[in-house]
């Protein structure tokens, strides 16, 4: 390790989410290396979590999509210098906006080095060029990085780093296959899911987006061809989403599975949900920048089936191709789910790529490149 640097990272606020895991994970490493870590946003749940790495928060609202949000650069330009910072780490537009004046107002000297990291797929426009402005541009996945070059041409590649997203493969240990205990619990929570065959699990939001239609259509496929599958659906249910989950009902009854499918509110323990399954879909409709979910099955040895597009389709593609289905067609999504069903072991993968400490070494290193 060089110098001990001072990293200040910008976010919204500290509530829940990839954006504010990713911080907390790299404010960690930073502490860890004996570096100095300060998270600026407008707190949240998870500050407790934050401290306890042994990184400083300090509160400012710096997410609001407001135009009187700009008053807080002055403030954050203070945090800048009282801190010494030598890198300012912006992880979402407003904050990098805020963030990015404040840096105006900084002589050359003092000056810290500033990164942006595009965690989304955002709607190509003036205001998302902001993440564009970064020494170095950290993408979340390959997906990511041809995005920016396509919709922000005037991008220097060079800036370029990808760094994707890892998960921490002790949480999301290798379950035995099948599991029947993970399996009997859920079925004792959830009594639909009792049954002999296997059981889909598609973990998500209640929102049209991520494919709840198509993974009840799977499950009328499947059935017909004499599968007595059962489909399990943890976080479609959550406040303000009942008409939505009314729709699902009413299309689950109209297709013949409603006494085979569960609709449930998010569970707390999402990697033992994995173990209960067969199979894990991730059929969001609109291309994602990463696919989380597929690297935590895949961890606790499940197969996945999801859309060839996005971070989703990079992942599948390069660890598992049979699970890779072309955007919405049923017929090769049922097909591919029975073959991959029919597997009497799901294949172990390699993910060293894709862990926890590879993205935090690899983000340090970045950070260690620009001050060096």
């Amino acid at each position: 390790m060089g110098r001990a640097l001072t990293v200040v990272q910008l976010l919204p606020a500290l509530e829940s989410g990839g954006v504010e895991r990713s911080t907390l994970e790299i404010a960690d490493a930073l502490v860890r290396a004996g570096h100095r870590a300060i998270v600026v946003s407008a707190g949240g749940r998870l500050l407790p979590a934050l401290r306890a790495t042994g990184a400083e928060h300090i509160e400012l609202d710096i997410g609001r999509k407001s135009v009187w949000t700009l008053r807080h650069a002055r403030a954050l330009r203070g945090v800048f210098a009282d801190a010494g910072a030598d890198i300012v780490h912006a992880r979402s537009r407003v904050p990098a906006w805020i963030g990015w004046r404040a840096l105006r107002g900084i002589s050359a000297e003092r000056w810290p080095h500033f990164v942006t990291t595009v965690h989304g797929l955002n709607s190509p426009s003036r205001y998302s060029a902001i993440m564009t402005r970064g020494e170095r541009i950290i993408c979340v996945s390959g997906t990511v990085r041809e995005y920016v070059l396509e919709h922000y041409p005037d991008t220097d590649p060079a800036k370029l780093r990808i760094i994707p997203r890892g998960i921490d493969a002790a949480q999301f240990p290798r379950a035995p296959w099948p599991d029947r205990a993970a399996r009997a619990e859920a079925a004792a929570q959830y009594p639909p899911l009792d049954g002999d065959g296997p059981l889909l699990l598609l973990p998500g939001r209640g929102t049209r987006l991520k494919g709840h239609a198509d993974a009840l259509a799977l499950l009328q496929t499947l059935r017909a061809n004499g599968l007595d599958a059962r489909l399990w659906m943890p976080g479609a249910r959550e406040p303000g989403r009942a008409r939505y989950v009314a729709e699902l009902e009413a299309e689950a009854a109209r297709r013949g599975v409603a006494h085979a499918l569960a609709i449930t509110p998010p569970t707390g323990a999402i990697a033992q949900a994995y173990a209960a399954a067969d199979l894990v879909l991730q059929l969001s409709r609109k291309p994602e920048a990463f696919g989380r979910t597929v690297l935590e099955a895949l961890s606790v040895g499940r197969p996945v089936l999801g859309w060839a597009h996005g971070g989703v389709g990079e992942l599948l593609r390069e660890l598992q191709p049979q699970g890779a289905a072309p955007p919405f067609d049923a017929a090769a999504l049922a097909a591919a789910a029975s073959a991959l069903l029919a597997q009497s072991v799901p294949p172990a993968v390699t993910m060293s790529a894709y862990t926890l400490q590879a993205m935090q070494a690899a983000t340090l290193a970045c950070y260690e490149e620009l001050a060096d």
